[in-house]
């Protein structure tokens, strides 16, 4: 493991990564998901792509790499574009897992592979809806600290940077995002997925023109277990 600084917008960020296979003539960066990190991509995918050198980044504000500022998802695009130019990458091919799926779309790579990627809006539940509700309602009346009551324990763990940020990520529609990427896409999915759902993943393949669609039986984490035969399939769509 290793770390770079890199200042962007005036604010400094250091970044957690690591390299596998550094001698590979392509380079594939690998992307998580949010709450997630790059150990998760890199037990998975470390053992495949012989010929590709490996990029595991840890996003800011998640695994290695701290965060206590607001972010946008265009603040992580070009958080990540600064620290790949510090790594000379040629963006061969960027992979990336639900919000780290959004992150890479917007990096534009040669090759794009998504992995139960967010994006698309889905419809809430009724009580999700209510927690919202009820916390804009506090929020206007300046009671903020009630809000927090409504949050998951997940979202109680974050710094208060990481919660606007959060909130500045969650609802983003990429509709016209995807449908804008012009290259050669892979999209693979869970076919149980309930966080993002298979029939976004069957839409944002018919945004995209040159986009191959697979399904495996799984959850949002169905690479874990379908992780040969998804490289295989990289390699083959791009090799």
């Amino acid at each position: 493991m290793a770390s770079k600084s890199l200042k962007v917008d005036n604010r400094n960020f250091d970044i957690s990564y690591e390299i596998v296979n550094p001698s590979g003539e392509k380079d594939i960066i690998f992307l998580h998901g949010w709450g997630s990190n790059k150990d998760i991509m890199k037990n998975v995918f470390a053992p495949f792509l012989k010929d590709f050198r490996h990029i595991y980044i840890d996003l800011p504000g998640f695994g290695k790499s701290p965060n206590s500022v607001e972010l946008t998802t265009n603040d992580y695009v070009k958080i990540t574009d600064e620290f790949l130019k510090l790594l000379n990458s040629t963006k061969d091919v960027i992979a990336g897992h639900s919000y780290g799926g959004k992150v890479s779309t917007l990096l534009n790579p040669k090759n794009l592979v998504l992995l139960s990627s967010a994006g698309i809006l889905e419809e809430k539940e009724l009580s999700v809806k209510l927690k919202i509700k009820s916390a804009k309602f506090f929020n206007a009346l300046g009671l903020g600290k009630i809000t927090k009551k409504f949050r998951s324990e997940d979202v109680n763990k974050m710094n208060e940077g990481m919660y606007a940020t959060f909130k500045n990520v969650v609802n983003e529609d990429f509709t016209s995002n995807f449908a804008n990427y012009k290259n050669n896409a892979l999209i693979f999915w869970g076919e149980k997925d309930t966080a993002t759902s298979l029939e976004s993943g069957k839409k944002i393949s018919s945004l995209i023109d040159n986009s191959t669609f697979i399904s495996y039986d799984g959850d949002h984490y169905f690479f874990a277990k379908n992780a040969k035969d998804i490289c295989e399939r990289i390699e083959n769509g791009i090799l």
